[in-house]
């Protein structure tokens, strides 16, 4: 499945760069779409499966190169589209998505995604417990998709308009928004780290705290302030995403966790879809301050859910099962 995906993103995507209508455009993408569906219950399953007794710490490093690829297509896109055109933005990684697929055939075995019966193991863990954590998550992802989405589609234009005075063109733009993206997805490997450290809830309180005040002063804020608040955000949604898979791999079996990780992406994405027409809704009609008073108060939902996530000892015997 993972070949799969490989080569259909990067085939999707050199499609839509020969799109020559927006029929075919809006075809190709959907078509680029389904298969970008494939990575997460596959690579998330696979992973938590392997990961050994630093679940958390595995988690972050994986969500960093994955959120490194968010920060490397704003740079790369601006580039590519200032210099080459838009087409190439779907060329070239379409390209090089297709060449990883081959390397992934020649080069992973058919069993490297098989990991051990007795990893995450939730059978010792009582049945109301895993009710709270499981509505919780679904709290969390849902308004943690929406801010998610709308700050990762939103923020490029957000600096065109609040940060003109450091970057002027495209590429500068790009460039930016970027770097950002970077802060965010280094943050992973720390938050996996007080996951192993301090547990999932006082990881969960810290991360999801950060949400809210750096949304409301990303309303208001421009230039160097503006950047401030972009890196907090970047910290809390990406964080956040660490936490949200642990959670699911600590919860559940390895026999049922591909499928509740495709769940799990299936509200968080389907959720997320909201985002893009309430980002370009609101920004028309009030701007982008209103738009992140709205993410804010969504982010006061996730600290919510933060404060209703059980405490440690009430989930202690999940963590020797998830590290065998």
């Amino acid at each position: 499945m993972m070949i799969v995906f490989l080569v259909g993103v990067g085939a999707a995507a050199i499609l839509t760069g020969f799109s020559l209508s927006p029929l075919m455009l809006a075809l190709t993408l959907t078509l680029l779409g389904l298969f970008t569906a494939i990575y997460h219950p596959i690579a998330g399953a696979m992973l938590a499966a392997n990961a050994g007794p630093r679940l958390g710490r595995r988690m972050g490093l994986n969500g960093v190169f994955g959120n490194l690829g968010v920060a490397g297509a704003a740079l790369i896109t601006g580039a590519l589209t200032q210099y080459l055109g838009w087409r190439w933005a779907f060329f070239l990684p379409g390209l090089v998505a297709m060449t990883v697929g081959v390397l992934f055939w020649a080069m992973v075995s058919d069993g490297a995604g098989v990991g051990s019966k007795k990893g995450g193991k939730a059978a010792t863990i009582p049945r109301a417990l895993v009710v709270r954590v499981f509505a919780v998550l679904v709290l969390v992802i849902m308004t943690g998709g929406v801010i998610f989405q709308a700050a990762t589609v939103s923020l490029p234009k957000l600096f065109d308009e609040r940060v003109a005075s450091l970057a002027s063109s495209a590429a500068g733009i790009g460039a930016l928004a970027a770097a950002i993206f970077t802060v965010g997805a280094m943050a992973q490997i720390t938050v996996g780290q007080v996951i192993d450290r301090v547990g999932l809830k006082g990881a969960f309180m810290t991360v999801s705290a950060f949400a809210a005040p750096a949304l409301l002063g990303a309303a208001y804020a421009t230039d160097w302030l503006m950047l401030v608040a972009a890196g907090g955000i970047m910290v809390a949604v990406f964080g956040q995403v660490t936490i949200n898979d642990t959670m699911l791999a600590r919860y559940t079996d390895d026999e049922w966790r591909a499928r509740v990780f495709a769940v799990r992406y299936f509200l968080g994405f389907a959720t997320a879809g909201a985002a893009v027409p309430l980002v370009s809704v609101v920004h028309e009609r009030a701007g982008f301050s209103t738009l992140y008073l709205i993410l804010a108060a969504l982010g006061g939902f996730v600290f919510i859910g933060s404060l209703l996530f059980p405490r440690e000892n009430s989930h202690r015997q999940a963590v020797p099962a998830a590290a065998e």
